[in-house]
């Protein structure tokens, strides 16, 4: 299994705030994904979770003072960070954000975050949400993001004091997807990037649809991939039971004319399409208003099939349309139909792979058909698949439409 953040080591900081028991989660779950992890906490976060918790699931050591005596030098403020991937703040308070960024050095958490360097800097906000929306802490988060520091989140729901609103921090798979995606090529940075993944569901009365075996990994996992790659992404998503990924729009349909609809909507002034979908060929043309009954001697009843629109073509023939790539899933002679289907659709780049072998299946094989010839990728993780074929992807796209 591929871990993300293999050979990365991230400096955990702890200030003080209710959601620290969702950092020690986030710990778990970037050691899960291969990071080595060092705990720094502040006095105020030792209120609300013990370092004894954090030794424990780390595994290592929780620095708490600048003068640690742990440390030969008693600079534990320089050696934690040097050599470090990131620093991640999770959580971050009000105090603390402001005292960030006026760049004080007060407690150990502060005075490493001043002197860490070129070592990043990421930062989850946690806080109430009037302390959140006050106009000295967007001050000081705007001053951060000048300075180059990344701010994750924060999310609006419920919060501990019993409001609701925005200043919650992001839940530990989102700020460990963020995590994640920071570390990755920002090779799609300004481009809008539009997606279509999953099934459609064809009606044939109000309860029953024909529909197909798609699952939608392969197209969610090039959405959070595109997203990772600095692009803004939205996900047209036929129905499946897939969560959407951190920071991409997703929009739901059912049936293919629907996706047609929401497609032609969202490709308006974007730089890239990709069409994952599975998309049903055709509709039952008289689909019942009303759910059907069984007859007597047990008949199935008549359905007519009409054409469902053909996306990619209509979007790939687009006056100043964006550029588009297609998908082909064969059982059979897949360099012919790839081959074919590209010319056919008039796309310059199509990816092809085994339907039987993809299909809720957690690897893939793909395949790249452009005007140069085909191309095999190795049999990978439909993540780094995913990753992998978005750096093909941007490097066409440069070549075809190079950025202002």
């Amino acid at each position: 299994m591929t871990q993300d953040l293999a050979d990365k080591r991230i400096v955990l900081g702890l200030t003080g705030g209710i959601a620290c028991y969702k950092s020690a989660e986030l710990l778990r779950r970037a050691q899960d994904e291969g990071a080595v992890v060092d705990v720094v906490m502040t006095a105020a976060a030792a209120q609300f979770i013990t370092p004894t918790t954090m030794q424990a699931l780390s595994g290592r050591p929780v620095y708490l003072d600048a003068f640690d005596a742990r440390m030969p030098n008693s600079m534990a403020h320089i050696n934690l960070t040097r050599g470090a991937d990131a620093v991640l703040v999770a959580p971050a308070s009000t105090d603390f954000i402001a005292r960030l960024a006026h760049g004080m050095a007060d407690d150990l958490l502060a005075t490493l975050c001043v002197a860490r360097g070129n070592c990043p800097l990421l930062v989850a906000p946690a806080m109430n949400r009037e302390m959140w929306l006050h106009p000295a802490t967007q001050r000081n988060a705007a001053r951060l993001r000048s300075d180059g520091v990344a701010i994750l989140g924060p999310a609006e729901g419920s919060q501990a004091c019993g409001e609701i609103g925005g200043g919650r921090m992001l839940e530990p798979g989102e700020i460990l997807a963020e995590l994640i995606a920071f570390f990755q090529p920002k090779v799609l940075a300004g481009r809008r990037v539009v997606i279509t993944a999953g099934p459609t569901a064809e009606p044939i009365d109000p309860v029953r649809v024909i529909s197909n075996r798609s699952s939608g990994k392969t197209g969610y996992a090039l959405a959070r991939a595109a997203r990772e790659a600095g692009a803004e992404v939205t996900l047209v998503s036929g129905p499946t039971l897939l969560a959407a990924p951190a920071g991409v729009a997703r929009v739901d349909v059912e049936s293919a004319r629907q996706m047609h609809a929401a497609a032609l909507q969202a490709v308006r002034g974007a730089d890239l399409f990709v069409a994952v979908a599975a998309v049903a060929d055709w509709h039952v043309a008289n689909a019942s208003d009303s759910k059907l009954k069984k007859t007597e001697g047990g008949g199935a009843p008549e359905l007519r099939f009409a054409p469902n629109p053909d996306i990619l073509a209509e979007v790939a023939r687009l006056p100043d349309g964006p550029w588009c790539v297609g998908f082909a899933a064969e059982t059979e002679n897949l360099y012919e139909h790839a081959r074919a289907k590209r010319e056919r659709k008039g796309v310059p780049l199509l990816v092809g792979n085994l339907a039987q072998h993809a299909m809720n299946a957690e690897t893939t094989q793909l395949v790249l058909f452009d005007a140069q010839g085909e191309a095999e990728l190795p049999v990978l993780p439909k993540m780094e698949a995913a990753r992998r074929l978005v750096q093909e992807i941007a490097a066409r796209l440069d070549r075809a439409r190079p950025r202002r």
